[in-house]
């Protein structure tokens, strides 16, 4: 088998784990959730109308003031829908699952042990702007 035919293996374990299982049940909640739909369009329209005030030369400063506490009221009522809370929650466990992944891929390309390496990263981000230097 190569290393494409094993990804291939991987992905098929990926989807029969419980938090990938909980993750597509929650999307499908929010999906068929109209009230929550509902919320997000409102939300996206508001921001869309934010941007455009923004954008504009002659900004009215009360209406952008209106616009952020109507947006920021609209996003309140989004995170605290049921729905919404399941779907965060399942996100949340299976973007842990995949950086559980990523970090043994990683070191085990830059050669680490696979049977030893940590699944969990070490502390460095990756990004080397924010760095102090390797020890």
């Amino acid at each position: 088998m190569d290393i494409i035919e094993m990804t291939r293996e991987l992905g098929k374990l990926i989807q029969a784990d419980e938090r990938y299982k909980a993750y597509i049940d929650a999307k499908e909640k929010n999906d068929k959730d109209d009230e929550l739909q509902k919320l997000i369009n409102d939300f996206s329209s508001k921001r869309y109308e934010l941007n455009m005030e923004m954008s504009k030369t002659d900004k009215d400063a009360d209406k952008l003031k209106e616009l952020d506490g109507v947006i920021k009221n609209i996003y309140g009522e989004i995170m605290v829908n049921p729905n919404m809370v399941a779907f965060n929650a399942a996100k949340n466990a299976m973007d842990g699952m995949l950086a559980e992944i990523n970090n043994i891929i990683t070191a085990s390309a830059n050669g680490e042990d696979p049977e030893t390496c940590p699944s969990q990263p070490s502390g460095c981000s990756g990004s080397c702007s924010t760095c102090g230097g390797c020890h």
